[in-house]
């Protein structure tokens, strides 16, 4: 299970990592985008560019916010439950996150193969749109390989990556 961890954590930072590419390249070109309106030329495809841009951006940091345990989390009777139910309440939250975003990863590719029959493309740079539906495919998969390792190293070892120790 370390090895699994140890590999997880390195896509985590991988996919984290391009997630702040695509920030980076989103603050670009909405910089770009008003200055040029500000003198009567605004970027051509900013659209384009900000859709695709925006999915990387959110779907690539999307594992790193669940290792590190940002997601909205409510626990208004957490406190009332014992430790082992609460254990089994994260395991189980987990383990559905982890289905959910491989339906979701599914779905995308169905639709990608849909792009590609089809040759969908955005509007104006006829950037094709089963690119960006791909890399959402493998960031969801991403994220739901180390959602179901968290459920695993939950349910198996009592260790929560989010909190750095066993419970």
């Amino acid at each position: 299970m370390n090895a699994a961890r140890k590999i997880a954590d390195g896509l985590i930072g991988l996919s984290a990592s391009i997630g702040g590419l695509g920030l980076l390249f989103q603050v670009v070109v909405i910089l770009i985008d008003v200055v040029g309106r500000a003198f009567g030329s605004p970027l051509y495809g900013s659209q384009d560019m900000t859709m695709t841009a925006m999915v990387i951006l959110v779907f690539g940091a999307m594992a790193l916010c669940d290792r590190n345990g940002g997601h909205v989390a409510v626990d208004l009777f957490e406190q009332n439950f014992p430790p082992a139910m609460n254990r089994a309440i994260d395991v189980i939250a987990a383990a559905l996150g982890a289905v959910i975003f491989v339906a979701l990863a599914w779905a995308v590719w169905q639709s990608a193969k849909l792009s590609v029959m089809l040759n969908l493309s955005t509007n104006l740079l006829y950037i094709p749109k089963a690119w960006t539906q791909w890399a959402l495919v493998a960031f969801c998969l991403l994220t739901a390989f180390g959602m179901a390792l968290r459920s695993a190293e939950l349910a198996i070892r009592g260790y929560d990556v989010r909190k750095g120790e066993a419970e």
